[in-house]
């Protein structure tokens, strides 16, 4: 039931914000979170920023985050890039903060697509996206034997305006190219919201992810065995989730109504 949820794992872009705006009601929504003593966190499949960025970025928002508040495409990526191509060097598509992010953490990463040593390609949403970017890494991906990643699947990134194109949108656009798909890092995969379990010490029946796209917020949930609300602020529609295979467990106009929904279980 809504009244039982405790830790909400929250998407950003869509569900939270739109742009560099607010949604109504999303900042009281967070603080009554904590007001009644539940935990948020953001899982979002963003990677264009890092935990500090969006520290930044909420706090220019008038709302106060800290490390704990934020799981990212980013972090799962550099957790995956650990377990499995430790020590190898990474070329990446992506912007100069995920860049950064990744080479923070100790990831051996290029940008020049004739180096020998790659062993892998890194595809993430790039808002600084260029033709030579594209072009090298279709050559990467068609001249040699690496591996294929990428931080999410997301089609479209929403903005005050409308959508811009997301990581999805660009994997599917060198795919006509490379007949090729990467790995996808980001939700749907159940990962990211075990990790937010664990860090939190909050059991399923407690928790709830909330997002505005189907076929990652909600299929995240469905993965990893946690209720999930569907809010119309963002990509997915009502219409588009009655032709949906998996249904989330409830459906919101946005995150005020959640809010008003949720404190009037409390009671």
């Amino acid at each position: 039931m809504l009244g039982e949820k405790k830790l909400f794992l929250l998407d950003i872009d869509g569900t939270i914000c739109k742009g560099n705006q607010l949604i109504e009601g999303a900042a009281k929504f967070l603080r009554d979170i904590k007001e009644n003593g539940g935990q948020y966190v953001f899982i979002t499949n963003n990677a264009t920023r890092s935990v500090e960025d969006y520290i930044r970025f909420f706090q220019r928002l008038g709302i106060h985050t800290e490390y704990t508040n934020f799981l990212t495409a980013s972090y799962a990526m550099i957790d995956y890039l650990k377990k499995h191509h430790d020590g190898e060097l990474i070329y990446v598509l992506g912007t100069k903060s995920f860049i950064r992010e990744l080479k923070k953490n100790k990831i051996r990463v290029t940008t020049d697509c004739e180096d020998e040593e790659i062993t892998c390609v890194v595809i993430s949403y790039d808002n600084q996206l260029t033709y030579e970017k594209l072009t090298d890494t279709c050559k990467l991906l068609s001249t040699k034997k690496v591996d294929y990643l990428a931080t999410n699947p997301d089609y479209v990134c929403p903005i005050e305006f409308g959508y811009v194109p997301d990581c999805g949108a660009i994997c599917e656009m060198l795919a006509h190219a490379v007949k090729r798909m990467p790995h996808f890092i980001g939700k749907p995969e159940p990962d990211i919201a075990e990790l937010a379990l664990r860090r939190n010490n909050y059991r399923k029946e407690e928790t709830v992810i909330v997002g505005d796209r189907l076929y990652t917020d909600i299929l995240c949930g469905y993965n990893a065995g946690i209720d999930t609300v569907l809010v119309l602020t963002g990509e997915a529609t009502e219409e588009e989730e009655k032709e949906y295979k998996y249904h989330p467990d409830y459906i919101m106009r946005s995150v005020e109504e959640l809010r008003r929904k949720w404190l009037s279980s409390l009671c």
